[in-house]
């Protein structure tokens, strides 16, 4: 029986400082990806369209576009390719300003290799990119709750017969409620397990997604994204006035 190698997940890096562009290549390499680079915003755009790459290494400070302004084309132009952010800003605006802007995570400058490489591998596995294929039937997954519908194979998302775009982390956490529907998930157990680890100890990243998947999802009636105060979140259907306290009887 022939063997099959999986290609390497390829990987952009742009960077503008030579330094560590040349780090992050060497590096990157050596692990056993893929890569290319860029040194600025334009010159990435373009790389993107030649190289096509798995997962973007993006510097927020280029000397032509930001690197917000870099990925808000991408997705402005269809592509969903997950993006981390190398900054040296570490305000919590600017890092939400990030992920709002269309990245899925981000690395504060000065960072270890080990971390950045962790946080490639998360990203990796969360946006699909390092699923195997699979003929299991059980693998190929449609999730259904009231109008809400998730293929996880095509990777698409359906409100009441409607297409929804979802970026790949929302994507990811919308698949996470849906498993747990009707259960109250803390903010810890969802950044477990969409993120993949303990992002910088900072659990307002959940509520910033979640504000995203509402706007997106619940533009419709009913609500089904729901705060569970001082403890999480929980995708059901809106509560009949009066259900709660009968249920508790």
């Amino acid at each position: 029986m022939a063997e099959y190698s999986t290609p390497p997940h390829k990987l952009l890096i742009v960077e503008d400082e030579a330094s560590i562009r040349a780090l992050l290549e060497s590096t990157l390499r050596l692990t056993g990806y893929d890569v290319s680079s860029a040194d600025s915003g334009a010159a990435a755009l373009r790389e993107m369209e030649r190289f096509g790459p798995d997962l973007v290494l993006l510097d927020v400070m280029l000397p032509d576009l930001d690197g917000f302004e870099v990925t808000r084309a991408m997705r402005a132009a269809g592509k969903d390719t997950p993006v981390l952010f190398l900054t040296a800003r570490t305000d919590l605006s600017d890092r939400i300003a990030g992920l709002r802007s269309g990245g899925d995570d981000y690395v504060t400058k000065p960072f270890s290799l080990e971390e950045v490489l962790l946080r490639i591998q998360a990203i990796l596995r969360r946006t699909g990119v390092e699923e195997q294929p699979s003929g299991d039937p059980d693998d190929n997954r449609i999730l259904l709750f009231a109008d809400l519908r998730l293929d996880e194979v095509a990777h698409e998302v359906h409100r009441a017969d409607r297409y929804v775009p979802l970026s790949p982390t929302e994507f990811q956490l919308l698949g996470y409620l849906m498993t747990n529907a009707n259960r109250v998930l803390s903010r810890t157990q969802i950044v477990q397990h969409v993120w993949g680890y303990d992002f910088a100890g900072d659990a307002r990243i959940v509520e910033t997604y979640v504000k995203y998947l509402r706007k997106k999802i619940d533009c419709v009636e009913p609500p089904l994204i729901h705060t569970v105060r001082g403890i999480g979140y929980c995708l059901r259907l809106p509560r009949v006035p009066g259900q709660d306290r009968a249920a508790d009887r």
